[in-house]
Formats: structure tokens, sequence, C-alpha cells
């Protein structure tokens, strides 16, 4: 039975979440006749289930700055086995994970492995596999070289947004297809992008868009406190309505969001994925790190709260703690694998945050189901939810009068591929 503490907490939380539902209701969704911020009609009214082309699906994939190909191992393999699964149930071998997705976010060695995933090939498909962009992360641990060519943040997919901070104006700034398409003036190329969101701290990427007229003094997207986009996708998505219509509320979204991979030592004990205390004093470049991870952290903890009950079927976390031991090319796979059969601490509202049920393998199992389902639904509504700008009609953009107002052509990407790394070291 009970005790008289632990009804009095189960008290609390529900009338905490009855407040916070009635604040919600109020001042975000206009309930009462008030026209809150993120008013919209509510899931469950005939108007809403007529339009409901499914949800707009978000990838995240975080990333430190200055830090190797390391960074984006855990979520390579999460995509590679999602790609798998998606192949499977879709009953499509030739399905990439980009076809699954309408916006991906990436920082640091996320934004390289995003970039990758939804550059557009020759025949206007994908480029690369998952299971290609795997291999190309395992081969480069512990290498900085990237060669991106001279391929532009227009020539995606899928709308792609990558953050950094610009020293000149001393704000965080986001690079976006969604503003590439619209101007020369704000599209940059892909290798300027990845150094601009990739650069060692107290290191600067000076970047210039490809007409010359935007300059761009970068610093890692640590430093902007955005080593983890997917704050920054879900307010895209919220406030861009030219290609997002109808999302109108977190509702309306599914996020797979990914993490580095803790680069703190973990025990395969009794009590496994615990952090071991450390043996020496960090250095500043190992604080830096933790810095970064601790802000990551905080962001999915609040992307976690602001999704509400909607958190468990439209936000979906995987992470992993790693050994702090520097990796190795030819163990980086199997690195990888350990990591997705980790069970990560996840946030619970008004509950902190726990250690997950499932293991990061298994979340990623259960959002291909997801995915599939969602790709159906689309394919069953009368009306698009999303609506992609197309490179071959730019206009004129609201954030600058400079514009070229010319069709980019499609040529084949100048990009290596990654069975040709090896030959150009």
């Amino acid at each position: 039975m009970p005790s008289p503490q632990t009804k009095a907490m189960g008290v609390v939380d529900r009338l905490s979440y009855e407040i916070f539902s009635l604040l919600e209701s109020k001042f975000l969704f206009g309930g009462g006749g008030g026209a809150g911020c993120l008013s919209s009609s509510g899931p469950g009214t005939p108007a809403r289930a007529f339009l409901d082309g499914g949800r707009v699906r978000v990838l995240s994939i975080d990333g430190c700055g200055g830090a190797g190909a390391e960074d984006a191992l855990l979520a390579a393999a999460a995509l590679a086995r999602l790609e798998a699964g998606l192949r499977e149930q879709a009953g499509d071998p030739d399905a990439r994970v980009a076809d699954f997705f309408d916006v991906v976010a990436g920082a640091g060695a996320g934004a390289v492995l995003a970039a990758m995933l939804f550059l557009r090939g020759a025949d206007g498909r994908p480029r690369y596999t998952a299971q290609e962009a795997l291999a190309f992360v395992a081969s480069s641990v512990g290498r900085k070289e990237k060669n991106w060519g001279g391929r532009r943040g227009r020539d995606t997919v899928a709308p792609l947004l990558v953050p950094c901070y610009d020293l000149a104006t001393g704000a965080p700034f986001v690079f976006s297809r969604a503003d590439a398409v619209e101007s020369d003036s704000l599209d940059f190329r892909l290798r300027d992008v990845c150094a601009a969101t990739g650069a060692d701290r107290g290191a600067l990427a000076d970047v210039r868009s490809v007409d010359g007229l935007t300059a761009i003094a970068a610093a890692c997207a640590g430093v902007a406190a955005m080593g983890n986009p997917a704050a920054a996708a879900v307010t895209h998505v919220l406030h861009n309505k030219l290609e997002f219509p109808l999302a109108t509320s977190v509702e309306d979204i599914l996020v797979f969001s990914i993490g580095t991979g803790s680069s703190t030592t973990v025990s395969s004990g009794p009590k496994p994925n615990t952090p071991v205390p450390p043996t020496r004093a960090p250095s500043p470049r190992e604080l830096a790190r933790v810095t970064d991870e601790g802000v990551a952290d905080m962001v999915d903890e609040s992307v976690a709260m602001a999704f509400g009950d909607a958190c468990g079927s439209n936000y979906v976390r995987i992470q992993a703690g790693r050994k702090s031991a520097p990796l190795r090319a030819e163990t980086a796979v199997a690195t990888a694998e350990a990591m997705l059969a980790q069970r990560n601490v996840e946030s619970v509202l008004f509950r902190g945050r726990r250690l997950s049920e499932r293991t990061n393998a298994e979340k990623v199992d259960t959002l291909v189901t997801e995915l599939v389902k969602e790709q159906e639904r689309r394919r069953s509504s009368p009306f698009p939810n999303v609506a992609i700008k197309q490179v071959a009609t730019p206009r004129l953009s609201s954030a600058t009068t400079a514009s070229s107002g010319t069709t980019t052509a499609r040529t084949t990407s100048s990009m290596p591929s990654p069975a040709s790394w090896d030959s150009r070291r």
C-alpha cells in the first residue's frame, strides 16, 4: 500500500501537470478564446483530420566542435540499421534514409554525415547509402581530412540545417537550404559549411557565400550551444510555413535525434553504462568537450519537455557512452555496434531523467515501423503536408536583395566516394 508521502507526490505531479496543461492551452494554443502563439485547430477536429497528411519527419545529428569522425559513428551505425529496416519493411531495396525524412539538421561531424546522406546525385536520388556513409565514417576515424568538392547547400534532396557561431555578428548562424535556394548570397559550398560547424575551439573558419557577398567568421556549433541542433530544426519546421504549411505544433512533428556518444568512460560490470570516476584532471580540450555534451543533454531535455505527453511517440533520442581511449578505424564498426546495444538516459515529463527501458537498437527498429506508417499515411492523404522549395525556381530572399536569379545546373558530384577515400590520402 502506498505511503502518505507517495500519495502526496502523486497529487503534486497531477496538479503540476494540470497547471502546465492549462497554461499551455491558454498561452500557447489559444485556449479560452485567446490567440495563442502556436494556435491550431487541434488534432481531433474534423478540419485537422481532413487535412492530416502525417507528421513532418526530422532527423537531427549532434556534433562537437573540433572532433573527428568518431562523433558521427553512433549516428552512422544507427542510420545504417535504420535504412536496412526501411528497405525490408517498405519492400524497396533501393530505399534511402533521405526518402523517409523531410528535414535534416547536423552539427560538427554530424553535419558531414547529414550532408552526405542527403546529397543529391546526378540522377536526382540521394547519392550515398547509409552503409556507404558508415564505411566512410569508420575509415575516417582518427583523421581530419574532408574533401567536399564544389557542391552547394542547395544540392540536397531535402532541407539541410547546419548551425555555427558567427563572430562577426556575435550571434548563431544556421546554414539553411531554404535560404540557399532563394539567393546565392545565402548559399554556401558544403565544404565551407562543414568547416564552419566543425571548427576547432579557438580556431575560425572564414567562409563566403558562392557569390562572395556574405561572409561568416565561423566558430564551431558548440560555441553557439547548438551542438545538438534538434531545437533549431523543430523551430525551423514550425516557422517555415512555405515548406511545412500544416505543422502547427509539436504534435505534427516526428523527431529522431542522435547523440555523439559520450566521451566519458563507462563500466561493463554489475551496473553497465555507468560512468567511471576519472583518474586525472581533465585537459582544457576535455573540459570543452564535457561542456558541449552537457549543453547537448540540456537541449535534449528541453525538447523532450516541449513535446510533453507526445514525447514518447513523437520524439526519439539515442545516446551512448564510449571509452575515452582513442578509437581506431579497424575497430570503429564494432564500437558503434556496442553503442547501439546500450540503453541511454532519457527525459520523462515531470520526473527528471531515467535509464531507458529499450536499447538504442530497439529504438531504431521501432522507429522503422513508425516511418513506414508515416510514408503510407502521406500517400493516402489528399493534401501534402510538405512542399519543399525546388532549386529550378528560386525566388528573391527576404533577407537580402542580392540574388543571381539563375537556375542551378545539375552536375555530377565532385565529392569523392567513400571507396576512393584511401586513394586520395
